[in-house]
């Protein structure tokens, strides 16, 4: 990694908080979601059995890796991050999974990459399911688009810069390094 100034601001984001609103987004999705799909369906079915709690289970699980992998595609596609700057993982002490490099994007396209995965394991699964009536994966895009509480958080504090300001994300905590465009022009 290199050597960088000090940052001209650092956004920490709050776990603890970002787990409250994505237990309610989570909830409040979930009720929008099942009610759309009954208003639909006009004779919903929630049955829950052992084969569908672990198809649950599974899909949820891969879908918190493909949001992870869509993070790094977004990195590439809007930031022109290299692959093998990537890293993916699980910070199993703060019990997150995530997606990260040690490389500088815009402001701009770090925003679009923490948004990219709300829409293609959210928004995506959610239209899809309602389409097809199945509340299985209704209940896993609401999950989903919970758990994009972090970004979504990332996300609003990032909207107060300038599109150009440079941003720099800590492989190890859930904060952003913050640099003015001629602050760091030798470092490019």
């Amino acid at each position: 990694m290199q050597e960088l100034p000090q940052p001209n601001n650092i956004i920490d984001i709050d776990l603890p908080k970002v787990a409250k609103k994505s237990i309610i987004i989570t909830l409040v999705s979930l009720v929008g979601l099942l009610a759309t799909n009954g208003m639909i369906e006009q004779q919903p079915s929630l049955s829950i059995t052992l084969w569908t709690v672990i198809l649950f289970m599974i899909g949820y699980i891969v879908l918190i890796v493909v949001h992870e992998l869509f993070h790094l595609l977004g990195f590439r596609l809007f930031g022109g991050v290299p692959w093998k700057s990537m890293i993916i993982g699980v910070n199993w002490k703060l019990g997150v999974a995530y997606a990260t490099t040690d490389k500088l994007m815009t402001n701009r396209a770090i925003r679009k990459a923490l948004l990219l995965p709300f829409w293609t394991t959210g928004v995506v699964p959610a239209i899809i399911g309602l389409w097809l009536g199945n509340n299985l994966l209704l209940a896993l895009a609401a999950l989903l688009i919970g758990g994009a509480a972090g970004d979504f958080a990332m996300y609003k504090e990032l909207r107060k810069l300038p599109d150009d300001w440079l941003i720099r994300d800590d492989p190890e905590l859930p904060r952003l390094y913050v640099y003015a465009p001629d602050q760091l022009s030798e470092h490019r």
